[in-house]
C-alpha cells in the first residue's frame, strides 16, 4: 500500500467514525484520558513528596516510610530536604544510619523487640511504638547505659485488628495512675501513636483518630500538663493521613505514597 493509499485508507475510517460518532466528542474522550494521567509522565519521587509536603501545615511533620527503599531513592528525598525517616526493622535501620548522612533524623517505627534496643538507641532520634511496660524499662535500662534520654511514643491499640500491638486506654491509665512511669529518668514521654484498622469506611478510620486524639488530650491535662515535651500524636499513614490531620495529628508516618 503506496503513502498515498494509506492516507485515503486513513480519511475514510476517521469519515466512518465520524458518521457514528461525532468529531468532538472523539477530541473530549481523547482529552479525558490525558486529564486521567494515561499518557501523563509518571510523577517522581521528589514530586509525589512534594506534593505531600504542600498538603501539610506548619504543625504536622512529615515522616517518611523509607523501609525496604534502597538508599538512592532516600537520597533523592534528602537532597529535596527531607530528614526525617522511619524504619520498622532494627538490621534495616541500622545499616542505613552507617551509610547514610548523619543529619537524619531517624524514627524507629515499628514493633521493637527488647532484646534489640541496645542496637538502635545510640543514633535513634524518636521511638514510635512503645507498647509495653517492659519495653519502657528495657530503654530506660539501655539509654541509662549511654547516659541518654530516650523519646518515645506510647502506642494504643485503636484498631479492630488484633495482630496490631498497644496499650490499651484502661492498661496505659492504670499504668500513668501508678506513677511507675516518673521512676524511668531515661525515657522522656513525648506523645502517642496509633494505627487505624485496615478498611475501607472512613467512618471507622476516623472514629478510631477520634478516640485516640481525645484520649491524648485528656491524659495530657491530667498526667503530662507541666511538661512541654508531651506533644506529638502520631497517626496516619498513605491511605488515611488526610483524615488523621483533621483529627489532630502532629506527625504522619508516609511512605508507599511517596515510593510507588
Amino acid at each position: 500500500m503506496g503513502k498515498k493509499t494509506k492516507k485515503n485508507f486513513v480519511f475514510l475510517v476517521l469519515s466512518a467514525i465520524e458518521v457514528f460518532v461525532p468529531l468532538q466528542e472523539i477530541y473530549c474522550y481523547f482529552a479525558c484520558l490525558i486529564t486521567e494521567g494515561i499518557y501523563q509522565k509518571k510523577m517522581s519521587i521528589v514530586e509525589k513528596y512534594k506534593k505531600i509536603q504542600s498538603q501539610l501545615s506548619a504543625d504536622v511533620r512529615l515522616v517518611v516510610v523509607s523501609k525496604f527503599q534502597p538508599e538512592t531513592a532516600m537520597m533523592e528525598l534528602y537532597k529535596a530536604e527531607q530528614r526525617v525517616f522511619g524504619e520498622n526493622r532494627v538490621q534495616e535501620i541500622t545499616e542505613k544510619h552507617e551509610r547514610l548522612p548523619k543529619d537524619i533524623e531517624w524514627h524507629f517505627i515499628g514493633h521493637l523487640q527488647t532484646n534489640k534496643v541496645k542496637y538502635i538507641l545510640p543514633f535513634t532520634v524518636l521511638i514510635h511504638g512503645v507498647d509495653s511496660f517492659r519495653l519502657l524499662e528495657e530503654i530506660n535500662k539501655c539509654a541509662g547505659k549511654i547516659g541518654k534520654i530516650q523519646d518515645c511514643l506510647l502506642q494504643i491499640h485503636i484498631a479492630r485488628e488484633e495482630t496490631k500491638f498497644g496499650f490499651s486506654f484502661q492498661e496505659l491509665d492504670e499504668i500513668l495512675m501508678s506513677g511507675k512511669i516518673e521512676s524511668l529518668k531515661n525515657i522522656r514521654i513525648c506523645g502517642l501513636m496509633g494505627m487505624a484498622s485496615f478498611v475501607d469506611d472512613e467512618r471507622i478510620v476516623r472514629q478510631e483518630f477520634h478516640s485516640l486524639s481525645q484520649y491524648f488530650r485528656k491524659i495530657k491535662e491530667k498526667y503530662f500538663f507541666d511538661s512541654k515535651y508531651f506533644k506529638e500524636l502520631s497517626i496516619g499513614m498513605s491511605g488515611d493521613y488526610p483524615i488523621a490531620i483533621e483529627e489532630g495529628a502532629t506527625m504522619v508516618r508516609i511512605g508507599s505514597s511517596i515510593f510507588k
